[in-house]
């Protein structure tokens, strides 16, 4: 686990910066610039907007006497998709929006759940570490 999230954390950056250059020299330094602060700014403008609705609908979900689990799975979704079009760069930023569509979020609560219920039914402890 811990070397495929090594892996990512040095992999995907050198992923990101070659193609900020590819599409600088696609388009411009600046129209470049411009498209990653517009996709930032309109990332977090979406990421709230969805992470309201998330909220809404798992209080909804309380107040019925439900357990909001895949409320809460949605919310997990809205904020790594929120946090990834925070980071400059345009797979992040796909990533990211595909995260924020509630067309798109089923199938990564779907992938979610498959995860969890293989943990549980081979008996997997889940721990919240330290850092």
């Amino acid at each position: 686990m811990y070397k495929w999230l090594l892996a990512v954390i040095l992999i995907l950056p050198i992923i990101e910066i070659w193609a900020i250059l590819q599409v600088g020299e696609w388009l411009g330094g600046w129209t470049t610039f411009l498209i990653i602060v517009a996709m930032g700014i309109a990332g977090a403008y979406f990421a709230r907007l969805e992470g309201r609705k998330v909220w809404q609908e798992a209080q909804r979900q309380m107040e019925t006497g439900q357990m909001p689990g895949r409320s809460l799975i949605d919310g997990l979704c809205v904020l790594l998709g929120g946090l990834l079009l925070l980071l400059p760069g345009f797979l992040s930023d796909i990533a990211g929006i595909v995260l924020l569509l509630p067309v798109t979020r089923p199938i990564f609560r779907g992938i979610v759940l498959q995860w969890l219920e293989k943990r549980m039914r081979n008996g997997g402890n889940f721990t919240i570490r330290r850092f």
